[in-house]
């Protein structure tokens, strides 16, 4: 059963100091949408790293409404993007990791497959503690993996098997999570000179990946790549994840030089802090 169409993020709407106002027409919403609404609300209230913020349902000539705390931060891709020259600091990149890979890992725990992993579903709030957000066309994990095909998702983060239109589980999932984790330690995006028929050959015919520099810490890099294996049984489930991100040491630092600093990718001797 997927979840319901109304949590995918549509970010429009009335502003204010403490809340955001969300909504879209009933006309895209079915009866049975607007019962699962109701019943999945209080769990997703209650799952750590993951949209906490809420409120209420309003109903509104013609529309459904959801009341939400503001995240003022934004998305996660706006604030790398915003970062891309000067890069993050180790800590913060590591931190960020760990926000993201606990609420997946709490998610699978649940049966719940995201679908949809990328930095443009992740929000920040004030404190920039990341939160999992756009539940659009998540779903609870299917016991028979041939009942979970077609592509779903996001091209860059699509793992292979849903490129290549083969069934699939929550390891889709970790595949994207491991493109994130590369995006959030180098502030850039991937593929972005490719069209969408070049990544999707390129990702599962030639087992094309992200580049990642020589600067990053082997720790991290090693669970880059174990994430974005191109055998879905091979990747890790997220509890390890969070596990191998947990014993990484970021004292030292390890993050990328900002651009100006830089004609190339160094590890910077001297820790940067938050």
């Amino acid at each position: 059963m997927a979840l319901p169409l109304l949590l995918k993020l549509l970010l429009s709407g009335h502003h204010s100091s403490k809340r955001l106002l969300f909504g879209i027409s009933l006309t895209i919403l079915t009866l049975q949408s607007l019962l699962e609404l109701q019943w999945e609300l209080p769990t997703l209230r209650s799952l750590p790293k993951v949209l906490q913020a809420i409120v209420s349902i309003l109903l509104l000539p013609g529309h459904v409404a959801l009341l939400l705390s503001t995240f003022q931060v934004g998305r996660l891709r706006n604030f790398l993007f915003r970062n891309r020259r000067k890069k993050l600091a180790f800590k913060i990149v590591i931190q960020l990791a760990l926000d993201l890979s606990r609420g997946l890992s709490y998610l699978h725990s649940k049966k719940i497959v995201h679908r949809d992993v990328k930095t443009e579903n992740m929000l920040l709030d004030a404190t920039r503690t990341l939160k999992i957000a756009d539940f659009g066309v998540a779903r609870v994990e299917a016991q028979n993996p041939r009942d979970m095909t077609g592509e779903t998702g996001t091209l860059g983060y699509m793992a292979p098997e849903v490129l290549d239109g083969k069934p699939y589980n929550r390891k889709c999932d970790v595949y994207s999570f491991g493109i994130c984790l590369w995006e959030i330690y180098c502030s850039d995006m991937p593929y972005p000179d490719l069209s969408f028929a070049e990544v999707s050959s390129a990702v599962v015919r030639q087992h094309l990946r992200p580049e990642i520099p020589r600067c990053c810490p082997s720790s991290l890099a090693s669970v880059m790549r174990k994430c974005w294996d191109a055998n879905p049984e091979k990747r890790p489930e997220m509890d390890e994840v969070v596990r191998l991100l947990e014993a990484i040491d970021t004292s030292k630092g390890g993050g990328m030089l900002p651009e100006d600093q830089s004609t190339g990718c160094l590890c910077f001797t001297p820790a940067r802090g938050p």
